[in-house]
């Protein structure tokens, strides 16, 4: 008898060291007989497949184990159909509809958690947002520039509480594995002593994943491109081949050195805004140096003429792998640095109302 426990024990035991943490996923998703479901990580340059099956009746399960807590797509194939959501190494249910599959409930999972805690309010806010900027646009159609004025400022008192959420979420949740994601979201708009600040929060184990050493590699050539820096130069082909360096632009008031992209819609948006500022003052000094992430030679040409982008334009059609773009640490687009005649960056990431009053501020003041 004593045998018996001392082999059951021992079984126990055997089986307690070689288990390690995993997850199991189990899938309840109406309307999806018989459809193959994958599971994906967005790794440096492609999707990494992490698990795929077939479901049964709506019902399917997934089984494996990872590193750390992540954001991953589960896909139901040839559909169009998916949704996001945190894996982690626990058991986790996800319930709902295929033509809703966005939206379906995820349990288990305590990062999914903190994230939908953080998305309830940042939605809210979001949405609040999306409807005073409609109202703000019919404004501008309707040139009533009494009510953009009052709306604008409404706006900005929205942005200010949506970073006020956000850093709050950072300082509040240092043992997140989603903090580290939402510094990354936030970064292209932070100073460098902002980013460094937020990354000397995270605990330990979260400031390991692979995010965050991107980040760090980020500050590190944002360092070097933060106001008061000199402005690392380069050199990019124009729209017709010629190679033209950043330096042989500089010598006037203000240069204005213009990340953006055909396919970018916000950048798109921004354009008429940079024309504007254009037309006005680059006879009194200012002029823009346009460097465009596109990959289509055509798209870019055409979203130039399109969009009446009058000045010089350069590119390398690399995309993300953009070489000025690497070296000014942009990893969103639009982007700008406002640079003066001595080569220094004296302001950056302006747009609409603001980079118009930059401009005519600073070139008053050179008068």
């Amino acid at each position: 008898m004593k045998k018996v426990i001392y082999l059951a024990i021992l079984a126990a035991f055997i089986t307690g060291c070689n288990s390690k943490p995993h997850f199991l996923v189990k899938g309840n998703i109406a309307g999806s007989d018989s459809l193959t479901f994958v599971l994906q990580k967005r790794g440096l340059s492609k999707y990494i497949t992490i698990d795929s099956v077939v479901s049964k009746n709506g019902s399917f399960k997934m089984e494996g184990s990872i590193e750390y807590p992540d954001m991953v797509i589960l896909t139901a194939m040839n559909t169009g159909k998916r949704m996001n959501f945190f894996l982690e190494n626990s058991k986790i249910e996800i319930t709902g509809k295929l033509d809703s599959l966005a939206d379906a409930k995820v349990t288990g999972s305590k990062t999914q958690d903190e994230y939908m805690t953080f998305r309830i309010t940042d939605k809210a806010l979001g949405e609040k947002y999306a409807g005073l900027n409609m109202d703000y646009q019919a404004a501008m159609q309707a040139n009533d520039t009494a009510k953009q004025s009052s709306l604008k400022k409404e706006l900005k008192d929205i942005e200010g509480e949506m970073i006020k959420m956000e850093k709050n979420f950072i300082k509040n949740n240092p043992a997140s594995y989603f903090t580290p994601l939402l510094i990354a979201e936030l970064s292209p708009e932070m100073e460098p002593g902002e980013i460094e600040t937020d990354l000397n929060l995270l605990d330990t184990n979260v400031a390991k994943v692979p995010v965050v050493k991107e980040l760090k590699e980020i500050l590190k050539a944002a360092r070097g491109v933060a106001v008061g820096q000199k402005a690392p130069d380069f050199t990019l082909n124009d729209v017709n081949g010629n190679p033209v360096s950043l330096s042989s632009k500089i010598g006037s008031k203000l240069l204005l050195v213009d990340f953006w992209a055909s396919w970018c819609h916000p950048c798109r948006m921004e354009n008429p805004n940079v024309v504007k500022v254009y037309n006005e003052f680059h006879k009194k000094g200012f002029d823009v140096l346009g460097v465009s992430l596109d990959r289509s030679r055509d798209d870019w040409v055409k979203a130039i003429a399109d969009d009446k982008l009058t000045w010089t334009h350069v590119s390398d059609l690399q995309y993300w792998d953009n070489a000025a773009a690497k070296l000014y640490a942009v990893n969103s687009i639009p982007a700008n640095f406002l640079i003066d005649e001595n080569g220094t960056i004296i302001a950056k990431n302006l747009r609409e109302d603001d980079l118009y009053n930059k401009v005519k501020t600073i070139l008053e003041l050179l008068k």
